[in-house]
């Protein structure tokens, strides 16, 4: 445990939590929303500081990202707690607790967390299972331990930070994969617990004003998020706001969480959904989650349509492209953090 940044000292001991957009008031002895904050004698500490609770090696591809360090491992890290509270989580254990949400027994230091990438030869330690925002304290200082080891941090988030927060943690990232998972307000409050804009306005601010790798994630929901109409908005908006060189991941749907009522995602409306994006101008749209055909997990060169990289399951494979991402057809530098 750590006492937090982003708070305010209210009246009565009460703190007011200023890390997300919830900006929860928090009485003495309770805890936020997120489960992961509390509120010990007027003073906010983060409650998970240390604790973690998931600590395994994934390849970077399962995060997902398919233009950051492609074929190598990440040291992935969850705690516990949330901000949001979407019906379909598949992490619901994680995210939202029974009991103390204080995290692992043991407490690993975030100079522990890069020594153990560094003697295992893995480049890369990723903030991912649980929403890394409620953690931001620890992640960011987990970060800081990495870069002084020559390692890179990524995040895997829902983007639901304050603006007083986000700019901190995403300097801090050097990768991060975004979940857009609707872009409908209605479905955000309905179905997440939260709102549309602060997601938004977290990811024009990693494109414009962070030197972070973004790529976004929308898992498609079949009769929630998945008509022609929404598709065609979101990607028309992360073309023209992100650029049509942000890799965007649409993934399937299978019931979990409290979201047991509807049917998995058919392939073909995640292939329709690929398809509006490339007729948005998005160079890199990939289908996952799902069995999927060679060409929707590949990626080609945007110049030549050289086919550059393939991908099976989470393994990726170099063909036409050199390691720094240069085309060896047409020479084009393919967006990406590749080395």
């Amino acid at each position: 445990m750590k006492t937090a940044h982003y708070w305010q000292a209210l009246a009565d001991g009460a703190v007011r939590c200023d890390l997300c957009p919830h900006r929860c008031r928090i009485p003495p002895g309770n805890r936020g929303r997120c489960r992961a904050r509390v509120n010990r004698d007027g003073t906010l500490f983060a409650a998970t500081y240390g604790r973690p609770v998931a600590v395994q090696v994934d390849p970077i591809e399962k995060k997902p990202l398919y233009h950051f360090l492609p074929g190598t491992d990440v040291l992935s890290l969850g705690t516990l707690g949330c901000n949001l509270a979407c019906r379909f989580c598949q992490n619901w254990s994680l995210s939202h607790p029974d009991g103390d949400a204080s995290g692992g027994s043991a407490e690993v230091a975030p100079e522990e967390v890069a020594r153990l990438a560094t003697a295992q030869g893995i480049p890369a330690v990723a903030a991912t299972y649980n929403e890394p925002a409620v953690w931001a304290e620890y992640a960011m200082d987990v970060a800081d331990a990495c870069h002084a080891q020559g390692l890179r941090m990524v995040a895997v988030t829902s983007g639901y930070f304050s603006p007083e927060s986000r700019l901190d943690f995403f300097r801090k990232m050097d990768a991060a994969n975004v979940d857009l998972k609707s872009f409908r307000d209605e479905f955000y409050v309905h179905w997440c617990g939260a709102r549309l804009g602060p997601v938004l306005e977290t990811l024009e601010a990693i494109r414009n004003e962070t030197d972070c790798w973004l790529e976004v994630t929308t898992l498609v929901i079949p009769g929630l998020n998945d008509s022609e109409a929404e598709i065609d908005e979101l990607t028309g908006w992360v073309a023209e706001h992100l650029g049509e060189d942000t890799p965007l991941h649409f993934s399937a749907f299978h019931p979990d969480g409290q979201l047991l009522d509807r049917p998995p995602t058919p392939p073909a409306t995640l292939r329709r959904a690929r398809e509006q994006a490339r007729e948005n101008g998005l160079r890199h749209v990939y289908v996952g989650n799902v069995r999927s055909a060679e060409d929707e997990t590949a990626t080609f060169c945007p110049d030549c349509g050289a086919r550059l990289i393939d991908r099976e399951g989470f393994r990726s494979r170099l063909l036409k492209m050199d390691p720094d991402g240069r085309c060896q057809v047409c020479g084009k530098i393919c967006a990406g953090v590749w080395k």
